[in-house]
């Protein structure tokens, strides 16, 4: 007589077949649904399924792939309702109007994305054989860019480009047909190609000429020195921030208007490095009417061997402590 190959999960099991694919999943997740905080709220959910349906799995598939599978499935189920999320560059062309502060979008009005820490997918300094999460499977621009794309095309060109699941594997996932994953892939690719422009090659954040030009973006902010930016951004450089429909293209009106809205006194702002979406970042504080340093955010860099291209703020408080920094910061 056969036994049942699991009748009583066993969870010291479970956790140590299942732990270690943590961290890309969170990367897959985030991927799907550009929101750090989404990801990890349905990572947590895959693993919620995945423990109570631990017991059947009788490894027709690997470990690895079975949980692709619930995760890539509670992404979808979790899309459906949802608007997608954009950056200010996906709702409108750069801002040529009359001279005034940027304008704000309504709040609800719409979903932004939003930066991904990279300490949050870090391979343990303990653990050799951890998988390394491809720093250009996370940049910025092509998580956008993924956003546009009908979900479940979207799901399908990660698992394949991305993760390098094979055509049959992936309609395992997704349990469709190997014929309707590649026509899915084709037009994917062909919807990304329109979507995405083509663009240098980013320098990576432990380049000695990315931190330089990462300093020399906080420098220009701590000192309130507008001059300092013109080092920094190259001439055809952009400049967005959530919660702003209005961005900026161009080196003079990035300068412009950081030096016009922004920048205010030396000491105003304070930033500390650090990297997100395997590009170099800050944490960003704000002294407020008391003289305290509050969270104000987090400001992403694209940088290139002949500047930065990119500047990208997200002004939400809450996500300097989900890169692990205080609220308000000792003087």
């Amino acid at each position: 007589m056969t036994a049942h190959p699991r009748a009583a999960p066993d969870h010291d099991r479970f956790t140590a077949e299942t732990e270690r694919f943590r961290r890309e999943l969170l990367a897959h997740c985030y991927r799907m649904v550009g929101s750090a905080h989404d990801a990890e709220d349905l990572v947590q959910e895959s693993y919620l399924r995945a423990w109570r349906s631990y017991s059947g799995f009788e490894g027709r598939a690997s470990i690895r792939s079975w949980l692709y599978k619930i995760a890539t499935n509670v992404c979808l189920t979790a899309l459906r309702p949802r608007p997608i999320r954009v950056l200010p560059s996906g709702l409108t062309g750069p801002y040529d109007g009359p001279d005034r502060p940027p304008g704000t979008v309504a709040p609800d009005e719409v979903s932004w994305l939003e930066p991904l820490p990279d300490a949050w997918i870090a391979p343990p300094a303990d653990d050799p054989a951890a998988v390394v999460i491809e720093r250009e499977s996370l940049r910025l621009a092509l998580i956008a860019s993924l956003q546009y794309l009908p979900a479940r095309q979207r799901a399908i060109l990660i698992l394949r480009e991305v993760l390098a699941f094979s055509a049959a594997e992936t309609a395992e996932i997704l349990g469709t047909t190997t014929a309707a994953v590649k026509s899915g892939l084709q037009r994917a690719r062909a919807r990304l190609d329109e979507s995405t422009p083509q663009q240098e090659e980013l320098l990576e954040p432990t380049d000695q000429r990315a931190r330089a030009l990462l300093d020399g973006y906080i420098a220009a902010f701590e000192r309130s020195d507008a001059a300092l930016l013109e080092q920094v951004l190259r001439t055809d450089a952009t400049l967005e921030a959530t919660p702003f429909r209005d961005w900026q293209a161009g080196r003079a009106m990035c300068i412009h208007v950081l030096g016009a809205y922004v920048l205010g006194t030396p000491g105003d702002w304070r930033m500390i490095a650090t990297t997100a979406n395997g590009q170099p970042a800050a944490v960003v504080y704000h002294r407020d009417a008391d003289g305290a340093l509050r969270a104000d955010g987090a400001v992403v860099l694209a940088p290139t061997a002949t500047g930065v291209l990119h500047v990208i703020k997200f002004h939400d408080p809450a996500l300097v402590a989900a890169f692990g920094f205080p609220d308000v910061l000792a003087h």
